[in-house]
């Protein structure tokens, strides 16, 4: 052995018993940097032994994409000593504003939080914002821009994944015949920019009839219940387009049980595992990440970064944080079902 390489094996071995005499701090603080954040951040946080208090919530748990995003932002929540608490908006503008009122008699470090519907939550948020608290958006839009003095907005191109995913349900389909959009709640900016991208792709197709456009609020029985009335309405149906992927599965269950599974295609968005599996046995022909736990996640580390590191809204932390997610295809759909599973993506 030459003498560079004994000196690169002796460096090697080094690193291996740092790395093991460091043990599981060292393992965050490397799945820290991997995910583009800094873990002396959260390593100088832990030996302080400081323990931060966020509030957070998402539309509801009922969706398979929220309860991901709370168990990512638990995740994130543990390896930078944060102690997440709850508040859940069970699918419902009403209930979501009766949780955060509660959570707005509170103190905290920071909050984050996806809103069901534009605007509803102005005036409790307004109130935490007045105490002096970071107030962290996510996914969809909390108020009209310029009404609320947020920290941060972390979000997806809603308008990207409604387009590609519409794209290749059409293309599924040969660009004619009649298809649906079942929609979201229609107060979510989310939905409403999934409903945009849809019709821009749409317009390119003088041969696609749309012949139902109904929200479902997120919500699996309303899904089937306007399906199974769908079906029925339209016996030459060739396509289904869904702006989340539960919607999606959930109508597909309905087709399945009347028999029409192998003559209408279907496309979704989030790339749930279900989902990601759901097109590798070709149920659905595309679906598109929304990445939940990066929103969840990155939501965390800004909370952490503005308590901890003094980061200030508009000057050290831009008003809007893109979250991008990657189209789902057969060849790279393990590699994302591991970094779902390690809350990475």
């Amino acid at each position: 052995m030459s003498d560079e390489l004994e000196k690169l094996s002796e460096v090697v071995s080094s690193r291996r018993d740092v790395l093991k005499t460091l043990g599981a701090t060292t393992v965050a603080g490397a799945l820290l940097t991997t995910a583009g954040v800094d873990p002396a951040m959260a390593q100088d946080l832990m030996a302080a032994n400081s323990t931060l208090k966020c509030a957070m919530g998402n539309a509801g748990l009922q969706a398979t994409w929220c309860a991901q995003g709370k168990q990512a932002a638990e995740a994130w929540g543990a390896l930078m000593n944060v102690e997440v608490t709850w508040f859940d908006g069970e699918l419902s503008a009403t209930r979501q504003r009766a949780t955060v009122d509660n959570l707005a008699t509170q103190s905290w470090d920071f909050v984050a939080l996806q809103t069901f519907g534009i605007g509803t939550l102005n005036d409790p948020i307004s109130r935490v914002i007045d105490a002096g608290t970071p107030v962290i958006a996510m996914d969809t839009m909390m108020a009209p821009e310029g009404q609320l003095a947020l920290h941060t907005f972390i979000a997806p191109d809603n308008i990207f994944m409604g387009a590609v995913t519409a794209q290749a349900l059409f293309d599924s389909i040969g660009g004619e015949g009649q298809v649906v959009m079942t929609q979201g709640a229609l107060g979510h900016t989310g939905a409403q920019g999934r409903a945009q991208g849809f019709r821009q792709v749409l317009a390119n197709y003088p041969n696609i009839e749309l012949v139902d456009e109904q929200p479902a609020d997120w919500d699996v029985t309303k899904v089937a219940r306007i399906w199974d009335s769908l079906l029925t309405k339209f016996p030459d149906l060739k396509g289904g387009y869904f702006h989340n992927d539960d919607m999606a599965l959930a109508a597909y269950n309905v087709i399945k049980a009347k028999g029409r599974e192998g003559g209408i295609k279907l496309s979704g968005i989030d790339a749930m595992p279900p989902a990601v599996n759901a097109v590798l046995d070709g149920i659905l022909v595309a679906t598109v990440r929304n990445p939940s736990c990066r929103i969840h996640g990155w939501s965390i580390a800004n909370g952490v970064a503005a308590v901890v590191g003094g980061e200030q809204a508009g000057t050290d932390v831009p008003a809007f944080i893109l979250a991008d997610g990657p189209v789902i295809t057969q060849e790279t759909a393990a590699g994302h079902l591991w970094l779902q599973k390690n809350f990475l993506i």
